[in-house]
């Protein structure tokens, strides 16, 4: 998604040509596993994170052009949605004190930019889904100007052959249509990167894969959209319905959804890229010219332009990425189901936990993915979406158990004592791990914030459309203050 193309017409012969140079660079990345060609530095951690655009009254703001130009920084970039920008955080060692510099960092670069953004009238929010947006938000006319974006979309419809149904049944019930994938862009992320080896990256991404259902319970912010009660992570249903090629009788017949949790356990990173090709057709073939085999017979490192830019239209909850930067080419987990927001202190904090969680259960002498069917890991996923810090969940050796209480008597002390594999001072990982601790023990997260601001703004005489703006603005104001969500005020 990130790559920059210019406008195309995709032929038959377009597509076998790409087809034939995926099957190439995947040939070449084995060969690169085989000889052991990979930086296998495993300390090294990065982070992105979307956020939205606001006018003054809360609604969203369609200037993204605008506040990028104004912003005039590298690190920052569009999204999909012209109320959307992405920040690129550069990837740093994680030890010592790490993190808290990374708090530093991102609130001086989000106050920053928020300034410069309030120049031409917008306002920076992290928040899963922007409470305020509106089906008439998420238009084909509402998509950046950006040609990749318009690629991904006709391609995208072309697969379908039919506009696109999103079907929500929660608290409240959604049914729409769709005739763009400008839906997608109503998700806003935070995705966390960690470098791995080759050897270790099958035992982090089935890690990783066994802990997204608590993640997400955790750090739910996204229970509203186009005015509708809905999830607790309302992002997870509907990125997943917004971005899927199938037709109803493509879904009867098993074919997979581009938005995807997997289907097994792995036992190498190579098990993805291969299934990347396998199953699923390309969706922008753009071929390079380097022949990664050539390359390699060489001596220096490809960089399998096809079959990267192949994954990057495949949309796993936990997905590999293959870099080649600087010339030495290095493997990473990017975890992609926390939402953003709602402040940088608890940004940080969701981050510790997964740093340090992930580690000890990839390390552990026992994986927990052996004691976990694979089903169970996925429906966790969805049930902490629907239901947040009020989700049972499944794990290994407790059964079906409050979410809060698996965090607090399991999952805590293995995120502590991964961070302290990593070489995080114990300070620093005390202060963010509390921060997960007493979300814990308030049941405070941003969905039950946002969700009993409402009611008591809808209890006091305002409407629902009003209710969500006004708590929008309560909810920006907060932000900005960094304290992070579970010590939030519920007075109106």
């Amino acid at each position: 998604m990130g790559r920059d193309i210019q406008a195309i017409k995709i032929s038959g012969e377009d597509r076998r040509k790409y087809r034939d140079k995926v099957r190439r660079s995947l040939d070449a990345f084995a060969r690169m596993l085989r000889e052991r060609l990979f930086d296998e530095n495993p300390n090294t951690v990065g982070q992105e994170i979307e956020l939205n655009l606001t006018d003054q009254d809360g609604m969203p703001s369609m200037r993204n052009a605008a506040a990028l130009e104004a912003i005039a920084s590298p690190a920052w970039d569009t999204e999909v949605g012209q109320f959307n920008l992405e920040i690129n955080v550069p990837p740093r060692m994680l030890d010592g004190d790490s993190l808290d510099k990374l708090e530093t960092e991102l609130r001086a670069d989000l106050n920053a930019a928020d300034a410069r953004a309030r120049t031409i009238g917008s306002h920076l929010v992290m928040v899963g889904i922007l409470p305020t947006l509106a089906e008439q938000d998420v238009r084909e006319d509402s998509m950046s100007a950006n040609e990749r974006y318009k690629v991904l979309n006709e391609q995208i419809f072309a697969a379908r052959g039919e506009d696109m149904r999103i079907e929500i049944d929660g608290s409240e019930q959604l049914l729409t249509h769709m005739d763009s994938i400008t839906p997608e862009s109503a998700c806003t992320s935070v995705q966390l990167h960690t470098q791995v080896s080759p050897d270790a990256f099958a035992n982090y991404w089935n890690a990783a894969q066994s802990i997204a259902g608590v993640q997400v319970a955790l750090a739910a912010n996204s229970p509203f959209l186009f005015g509708r009660k809905l999830w607790h992570e309302t992002r997870i249903t509907l990125f997943e319905q917004a971005t899927d090629t199938r037709s109803d009788e493509l879904k009867e017949q098993g074919v997979r959804p581009r938005v995807w949790f997997g289907e097994r356990w792995i036992t190498s990173v190579f098990d993805l890229f291969e299934e990347n090709l396998r199953y699923f057709p390309a969706l922008l073939p753009i071929c390079e010219e380097e022949d990664p085999l050539a390359v390699l017979d060489q001596g220096a490192s490809p960089q399998l332009a096809e079959m990267s830019l192949h994954n990057g239209t495949i949309y796993r909850w936990n997905r590999p990425v293959y870099d080649n930067a600087g010339g030495t080419p290095h493997l990473r987990v990017e975890n992609r189901v926390l939402p953003a927001g709602p402040t940088i202190a608890d940004v940080v904090a969701n981050a510790a936990f997964y740093y340090g969680l992930v580690r000890s259960l990839a390390e552990a002498q026992r994986p927990i993915w052996t004691q976990m069917s694979f089903t169970t890991a996925a429906e966790n996923l969805h049930e902490a979406a629907r239901s947040g810090l009020d989700a049972q969940l499944y794990w290994p050796g407790v059964g079906d158990t409050p979410v809060t209480e698996l965090i607090l008597r399991r999952l805590l002390p293995l995120a502590r004592e991964g961070l302290g594999h990593w070489g995080v001072d114990s300070s620093c990982a005390d202060r963010l791990l509390g921060i997960i601790e007493q979300r814990c023990l308030t049941g405070q997260n941003g969905a039950a914030w946002q969700i009993s601001t409402v009611d008591r703004l809808s209890a006091s005489g305002l409407d629902r459309r009003e209710a969500l703006r006004q708590m929008t603005l309560r909810y920006i104001e907060r932000m900005h203050s960094n304290d992070p969500v579970h010590t939030w005020s519920l007075v109106p």
